[in-house]
């Protein structure tokens, strides 16, 4: 009976192997190692059995260092130029994207204008086309020299300016400045009626107070006059 027991124990013992996938992809390693499964069952003699069964899955995921995206760069043929290059990248797991482009310096090319201008000789030109920056086109206004506008130039230009402020280069600064002079006005004009009212109100009780001053000496005097025995002369 005993080599009977260990008989049966080797026919009813499956033993299952391992199964292991393993998955290679660009910018990616990833391993499954899973599907291992053991039973055993053990029938005794009195026909009573025992079973024992064992899964063990086990995932892994290894993920690699994407590579870097480089933003291209701008080149000029000449440094006589006005543009400046800008670029961009941007890199994530698997993906990636770059690019760039050049923008004209506005500043730059109005500084050579100008340059060329007053080469030929047409100044005031030349002072034109630099004061359609908003920071000259100020300078030149606080200077007491405003910028040429349809030929005209000096105090008819400032009458023009005036006329048709909304062609300032500045005309969203200048209305803001004119916005807070006219509220720092109104200001003063408050504070001085305050004062005046104020400087009113002493000078009222000023006239006031010399008005009784008056009545007292004037009541004194007429109490001086009764008190005089005013007597014939002999």
């Amino acid at each position: 009976m005993k080599y009977l027991s260990i008989l049966l124990l080797l026919l009813f013992t499956i033993s299952v192997f391992a199964d292991t996938t393993q998955t290679n992809t660009s910018g990616t390693n990833t391993a499954i190692e899973g599907g291992y499964e053991s039973t055993t069952t053990t029938t005794y003699e009195s026909g009573s059995e025992s079973t024992s069964t064992t899964t063990n899955t086990t995932n892994s995921d290894i993920r690699s260092s994407p590579p870097t995206a480089g933003a291209p760069s701008y080149n000029s043929m000449t440094q006589d130029v006005c543009a400046v290059g800008i670029s961009a990248g941007v890199q994530t797991f698997g993906f990636g994207v770059s690019g760039g482009k050049h923008v004209i310096d506005k500043n730059c090319e109005r500084l050579k204008l100008a340059r060329i201008l007053n080469d030929f000789g047409m100044k005031v030109a030349a002072v034109a086309i630099l004061c359609q920056d908003e920071r000259v086109f100020e300078s030149m206004i606080q200077a007491g020299t405003p910028c040429p506008i349809d030929g005209k130039i000096g105090k008819e230009a400032k009458a023009l300016w005036s006329k048709y402020d909304h062609e300032r280069p500045d005309y969203d600064i200048y209305v803001k400045r004119m916005k807070e002079r006219e509220k720092k006005e109104k200001a003063i004009a408050k504070k001085k009626a305050l004062e005046e009212k104020k400087n009113a109100k002493e000078q009222a009780q000023m006239t006031k107070e010399f008005d009784e001053f008056d009545k007292q000496v004037e009541k004194k005097i007429e109490q001086k006059k009764k008190d005089i025995n005013w007597e014939s002369p002999k």
